[in-house]
């Protein structure tokens, strides 16, 4: 079992909101108004935190009513034709008694401040207003405020910041060279820094020298009841030698939310947690925060792989294709983590807009996770983001809080463009989780409180709930739908090239009858052909006479037959893998440039049109060698015959394909035989 160390802060970014009845600063959002009293006691003073939320002050009702809800609506004046508004618990029940209480309570989904005319304290039972306020028309109510960026020595630089409420700045893309002995991030009053200002923790919540960031996003909190309404500028201060590594001017006024601790909400640690796959340490964690959810993901993970998680593409099993998941990782070297939004159209790699796709990669402005912290502790990747409960567009699935529903996950390795190739673990069985549950952590505790990552666990009191850290930078926008133009090929990703089981190549005149089946199997796990080729598979291989991607020895003058069985359907590429020969080590030549296609000479298993077009000869019947779930994993074999001895040939109905070649005197030494849509490589010897 693992040390059970690596909790990192997630109390920063994975906590529950209560209310609390702390005293907090006088700013509390745009003031609307005071409760007109009718009934039953009813007064407190209205204003709008934001968009959707209101906090009422010294709120005082006498409990007496026998249906009383908090209500607002569009009409002229309060009526049954409004809606019902949950308490500050999130509960749908009666209101009770409260005498001068400070409540936050948050509007239901779909609904803003620009929906309503007036908010009150509604009896559904008799149709009485008990109390209400009108909402002023137009109301300018606090939301984030985008701001400078940061540019200054020491590779400091910045995208523009966003102060997200009055004791939160979002840095996005954050850089710093780590050199200098003692910087800090630091606010002030005035136009610039100087040494009287003021340490602010930095995005684990510690006060101590920066590290070195590179184009990371973090989220920051003044400390203390210090808020953007007390300071002048923020920036990197080097505390011991009194410089200014770079700063920017904080505007005067902003109209921003107040933080949820102005507003007497502090953080509870009760946080949701699951094992996923305990020899890799792989976990979940999570909490819902309003209309979004905060996930953190952690595992011992190898350089060059990535985890995910996310919603089945079937709402009762776990389904991989349709799938709507979220692929993390942290890159070893520069310490940068990644968080994308992906959705599964096939057990493939992505290839143009098929497969398994970064979402941004099928429809612009559709990627709906947002990146809030990635750290390594001890070796373990932890990659914490934010994503909305609701489905943001079409490649996205709903997340339903009070509901189970089926999710999966994977390990795997990155190809050389940091997309996904082929799993080496997910889950094969159907697993189930409510999002909504009561906070349950089904995890392993740290063992000690000495090591700094468990340390870091403990909740403060000074860090904000995730309603407050989490809102949009900005203002919903509408969709574009148009495509993604990807040029760029994707190369095979390294892998090691240790342990390759030996595959015999194929000698000269043999068969004599110079006939090569060519037909589709499993790469092989780490034995096969990652290791074989020194490159990351996809999960998917040519395998020619039953051996796996094996060396051809040809000679020139005589004709060849390849009868192909790589498949026929070009609309599911993961059944689609046209055979062509080339002299391009990479494949994939569906998808390459006009001006990377130039430099490709293609031998055999393609044409060419009137119009130039090159489209594919060497597709038939898709037959696929598979595996028996019943043996042990690829990677327990020792030798290739052991392996393939336990592989089935299973073909769909159909024809197979014929590709022909003669290879000449004009033909290179060395050509490959390929996939048109992936990335592959295997080698023919002249």
């Amino acid at each position: 079992m693992w040390g059970r160390t690596v909790l990192l802060s997630i109390a920063v970014f994975l906590a529950t909101a209560k209310l609390s009845t702390a005293q907090a600063p006088g700013y509390y959002g745009k003031y609307i108004g005071k409760l007109k009293t009718l009934h039953h006691s009813v007064t407190g003073e209205v204003f709008a935190v934001d968009a959707r939320t209101l906090h009422i002050r010294d709120f005082t009702y006498d409990g007496e009513g026998p249906a009383a809800f908090f209500y607002a609506g569009n009409s002229k004046a309060p009526s049954a034709s409004g809606f019902r508004i949950n308490d500050e618990r999130g509960s749908p029940q009666p209101l009770q008694r409260y005498v001068k209480k400070h409540v936050t309570i948050t509007l239901p989904d779909g609904k803003t401040l620009h929906n309503i005319k007036w908010f009150s304290v509604w009896c559904d039972e008799f149709s009485v207003n008990f109390g209400d306020v009108k909402i002023p028309k137009n109301l300018d109510y606090p939301r984030p405020q985008k701001i400078d960026q940061l540019n200054g020595v020491h590779l400091v630089s910045s995208d523009p910041i966003v102060v997200v409420d009055a004791q939160t700045l979002l840095i996005p893309n954050f850089s710093y060279d780590g050199e200098a002995p003692d910087a800090k991030f630091w606010v002030g009053r005035g136009n610039r820094p100087s040494p009287q200002g003021i340490r602010v923790p930095d995005e684990n919540g510690k006060e101590v020298p920066l590290r070195r960031y590179d184009r990371k996003t973090i989220v920051l909190t003044l400390p203390g009841d210090l808020t953007v309404f007390d300071i002048g500028h923020f920036g990197v201060w080097c505390e011991a030698f009194t410089v200014d590594f770079g700063h920017i001017r904080i505007p005067s006024g902003l109209n921003v939310p107040p933080s949820l601790k102005m507003l007497g909400v502090a953080p509870q640690s009760k946080l949701n947690c699951e094992v996923l796959w305990d020899e890799l340490a792989f976990e979940v964690r999570w909490a819902v925060a309003g209309d979004s959810v905060v996930m953190q993901l952690v595992s011992k993970l190898e350089d060059g792989e990535y985890m995910s998680f996310g919603l089945s593409g079937d709402d009762a099993r776990s389904k991989m294709i349709g799938g709507d998941v979220v692929v993390a990782w942290v890159d070893k070297t520069t310490l940068k983590g990644y968080a994308d939004d992906y959705f599964l159209d096939s057990k493939s790699q992505c290839a143009g807009t098929r497969g398994s796709c970064p979402d941004e990669r099928l429809r612009e402005n559709t990627g709906n996770v947002r990146l809030l912290n990635a750290a390594m502790v001890n070796g373990y990747s932890i990659v914490t983001y934010q994503r909305p409960l609701k489905a943001q567009d079409e490649l996205d699935i709903d997340i339903v809080p009070n509901s189970t529903q089926p999710i999966i996950w994977a390990i795997g390795p990155l190809n050389s463009r940091n997309e996904v190739s082929y799993h080496s673990l997910a889950n094969k069985r159907d697993v189930l989780l409510n999002f909504g549950r009561a906070p349950k952590w089904n995890c392993p505790i740290p063992e000690t409180d000495s090591t700094p990552a468990a340390a870091a666990a403990r909740p403060s009191s000074e860090h904000q709930a995730p309603e407050q850290q989490l809102r949009s930078s900005a203002e919903p926008t509408a969709r574009n739908r148009t495509r993604t133009t990807y040029s760029a090929q994707a190369t095979p990703a390294p892998a090691p090239k240790t342990d390759a089981w030996e595959i015999p190549a194929i000698q000269c005149y043999e068969p004599e009858d110079g006939i090569f089946y060519a037909q589709m199997g499993p790469t092989g796990g780490k034995h096969g052909y990652p290791a074989i080729t020194g490159h990351v598979g996809w999960g998917i291989s040519w395998y020619i006479n039953g051996l796996l991607i094996p060396e051809i020895n040809v000679v020139r003058g005589k004709t060849y037959t390849f009868v192909v069985e790589g498949g026929l359907d070009p609309e599911t590429p993961a059944r689609y893998h046209p055979f062509y020969i080339t002299d391009d080590p990479v494949g994939g030549y569906e998808h390459k440039t006009p001006e990377e296609r130039t430099a490709v000479r293609i031998f055999a298993g393609a044409r060419q049109n009137r119009r130039g077009d090159v489209y594919p000869t060497g597709t038939g019947r898709l037959c696929n060698w598979k595996s028996d779930p019943n043996q042990p994993p690829a990677d327990e074999f020792a030798s290739f015959g052991a392996y393939q001895r336990t592989l089935t040939l299973e073909c769909d109905q159909g024809e197979p394909g014929i590709v022909q070649w003669t290879p000449d005197k004009n033909t290179p030494d060395t050509v490959y035989y390929q996939v048109r849509q992936l990335a592959s490589k295997a080698v023919l010897l002249i």
